[in-house]
């Protein structure tokens, strides 16, 4: 195999991929831009997580969020609950790390909060624990998802919005995973601080 055509192949595959979401995801990337809207005006924060790149994507949402975007504004409040490593090995020694972040969200979220929750199979554990803490915390979430949504597209309830990536492949579906959140991120800013030329 010549390896430039490999190469060549990812940002084929990237390409297509995005193009495929393009048509299937502004509406869902609309309705969770509405709901993270939301909750900042009504001076509540989002709670982000996700395990190994998805947990990347949610420390790079909460830094767009509570430094900026591409604009000069006030910070917004996020955090992202996959940061601090003696909270995590706590939960995780004392208790199983299934529960590492919904017991942050137990103890941190409250009704009106958002948690964004991202795993490209939909199938992590502990990010499911997430979202059930959060419904019972009465917050809605935004989930991130691909493939067919995995055990995350189950626990939808009225107040979520799952934006989920036509791919199977995990490399495609986090790229198209930091589109949304650079989608988000600036929807969030144009509705709370009006349009600019970027």
């Amino acid at each position: 195999m010549d390896l430039q055509d490999r190469i060549y192949g990812h940002f084929q595959a990237s390409i297509e991929t995005k193009q495929r979401a393009a048509t299937e995801l502004v509406a869902p990337i609309h309705s969770a831009g509405e709901i993270m809207v939301q909750c900042l005006l009504n001076d509540k924060k989002i709670l982000c997580c996700g395990n190994g790149g998805s947990a990347g994507d949610a420390q790079h949402f909460s830094a767009e969020l509570l430094n900026r975007f591409e604009v000069e504004r006030p910070g917004l409040p996020a955090i992202a609950i996959t940061t601090d490593s003696s909270t995590l090995t706590a939960i995780a020694n004392d208790y199983s790390y299934r529960e590492v972040f919904s017991k942050q969200v137990t103890a941190l979220g409250q009704a009106g909060d958002v948690l964004l929750a991202i795993s490209t199979s939909g199938n992590s554990g502990n990010v499911v624990a997430a979202i059930e803490a959060a419904h019972d915390r009465q917050m809605s979430v935004v989930m991130l998802t691909g493939n067919n949504g995995g055990e995350m597209a189950s626990l939808i309830s009225q107040s979520d919005v799952e934006i989920r990536v036509p791919s199977d492949r995990t490399a495609r579906i986090q790229e198209v995973h930091l589109v949304v959140i650079h989608c988000l991120c600036d929807f969030i800013d144009t509705q709370l601080f009006g349009e600019t030329d970027s």
